[in-house]
């Protein structure tokens, strides 16, 4: 009897390795796990958003690691971020590393302007169309009322954006021109963002870390009254959605 004890709990010690192993692989060099924790991609991504990143779509370099280890300056077996993906980078600052989750919106070479609350593009002003208004309560507990809108990216990429005004923070800036191997990163809220208008500035090649592909399972607030299908807590319409 405690001979079989023994190889039972070997074999089990055996299959949580197995797992382990998997399971960073899995993570490192497939799809990575993260979740949202802000208001800044909203409608596209809510607060509460569980989702799988593909490391592999842009290749791979020391943020594709655990602890990012700085075995790997440059990336690897590496492709370019398109105009309109949907982007988490990595950025470092005062010795810690911080996730973000933005849109692509300004490859290199582009030149890139907010003007009254409109986006323009290569001085071309980029189309939008109204959706709805929405009325809803923010995870931070304020209501926010805002206009939801269909922009329609130079590439033919169409997503949706939240405006509260058209005279925010980053709705009037200067002219941007992205340097060689950056780009231009925007939340698609765009009033509740801080990204490449702001602080954030341009983000090099190598601190991407994948493309959103999907939202797996969510944990977002059915309180907030926006148009999420729930059953009781449970926000059932924010599971296995594609991230457009």
């Amino acid at each position: 009897m405690a001979e079989q004890t023994t190889n039972s709990i070997k074999q089990f010690i055996k299959d949580i390795l197995f797992v382990a192993v998997f399971y960073v692989l899995f993570t490192t060099f497939a799809w990575g796990s993260f979740h949202i924790p802000s208001g800044s991609m909203e409608p596209t991504l809510e607060v509460g958003d569980r989702i799988f990143v593909s490391k592999f779509a842009y290749g791979y370099n020391q943020y594709s690691f655990y602890f990012d280890p700085p075995i790997l300056k440059d990336r690897v077996l590496s492709s370019n971020p398109e105009r309109g993906d949907v982007a988490v980078f990595t950025l470092s600052r005062n010795g810690e590393t911080t996730d973000f989750i933005k849109r692509v919106i300004g490859l290199p070479g582009d030149k890139i302007m907010m003007r009254n609350g409109r986006l323009f593009i290569n001085d071309k002003l980029i189309e939008r169309n109204l959706v709805r208004q929405v009325t809803y309560t923010s995870y931070l507990g304020g209501e926010r009322k805002v206009n939801e809108y269909e922009e329609t990216l130079p590439n033919g990429v169409k997503h949706r954006i939240y405006e509260e005004t058209d005279q925010g923070r980053y709705d009037n800036t200067r002219l941007f021109v992205v340097p060689e191997n950056h780009y231009f990163m925007m939340g698609d809220n765009r009033d509740g963002s801080n990204d490449s208008r702001g602080t954030l500035g341009f983000i090099n090649i190598n601190n991407f870390v994948g493309e959103a592909n999907i939202t797996t399972f969510s944990l977002y607030d059915c309180d907030q009254g926006k148009d999420i299908s729930c059953l009781g807590p449970i926000p059932y319409g924010r599971f296995f959605n594609l991230i457009d």
